[in-house]
């Protein structure tokens, strides 16, 4: 049974579908968008194993807070990502925004993040016992925790990656704009029309953030944020012309549904 608090954050499955057409779904390749992982490195590592190697890991974002090794998490994806060649592509999520909002400005953001799983993060780069009620000094102890590379990769993350007329993001796209006009915090935060209102242009959405018990897809859009930190199910979208596959972590390893 899920706790009452992680039963808020789902998203009601009771709202009107949209069958969707799978044959108009067309990347320019064969790809995979991975969940929110949120410090379940386990999770992450019992996944990657399942996926083709070969075909580009586009990450929705959300790497950090709430799961115990989120600097672990960190470190790999980033040493998975240089070393890929281009094929690993890790976007940006309002999770990492926090967390840099945090070294920026660290009185005005302290409180929002740390109440967001920020401490666990924390923990994770060996700051556990850090003195909370100095914001400065503790941006500070973090920022020489993560190291210079680090969180210069962290920085530069994208928000949006496309295939085709396949576009992938962290946690929504405004319907009414355009792909490559979407603002920052719509790519973060979400967008009120997304997803009920299908978008006109024919592109499909990719995104995570928004917690849903089971992947889906409907209006063009797929959710693969299976709330991996309190339900140990950590989803991967598998997209190919006219088809999606979901693989996800589970009880007893892993498993998979096709569309």
């Amino acid at each position: 049974m899920l706790p009452g608090w992680l039963k808020k954050l789902i998203t009601p499955t009771g709202r009107t579908r949209q069958a969707d057409d799978l044959s108009a779904l067309a990347p320019a390749q064969r790809f995979y968008a991975i969940g929110d992982i949120h410090g379940r490195l386990d999770l992450l590592q019992t996944l990657l194993p399942a996926l083709d190697d070969t075909c580009p890991l586009i990450f929705v974002g959300d790497y950090i807070d709430r799961g115990d090794y989120s600097a672990q998490v960190l470190h790999h994806l980033h040493h998975l990502s240089a070393s890929s060649g281009g094929r690993v592509v890790c976007l940006k999520g309002n999770h990492e925004d926090m967390l840099l909002g945090f070294l920026d400005d660290p009185e005005k953001v302290a409180r929002v993040w740390l109440h967001n799983g920020g401490q666990q993060t924390l923990a994770s780069f060996g700051l556990a016992s850090a003195d909370l009620t100095n914001p400065e000094a503790v941006a500070t102890q973090l920022q020489q925790a993560m190291g210079p590379s680090l969180l210069d990769w962290l920085r530069e993350r994208p928000l949006i990656w496309t295939s085709g007329n396949v576009a992938v993001v962290h946690a929504a796209l405004d319907p009414s704009r355009p792909v490559d006009k979407q603002q920052a915090r719509t790519c973060l935060w979400g967008h009120q029309r997304f997803p009920e209102k299908r978008r006109k242009d024919g592109q499909w959405v990719i995104h995570g953030h928004t917690i849903v018990t089971d992947p889906q897809q409907e209006n063009g859009v797929i959710s693969i944020d299976t709330g991996a930190f309190a339900t140990g199910q950590l989803t991967a979208a598998e997209i190919a012309a006219g088809s999606v596959r979901f693989i996800s972590t589970g009880r007893n390893g892993v498993f998979s549904v096709d569309l």
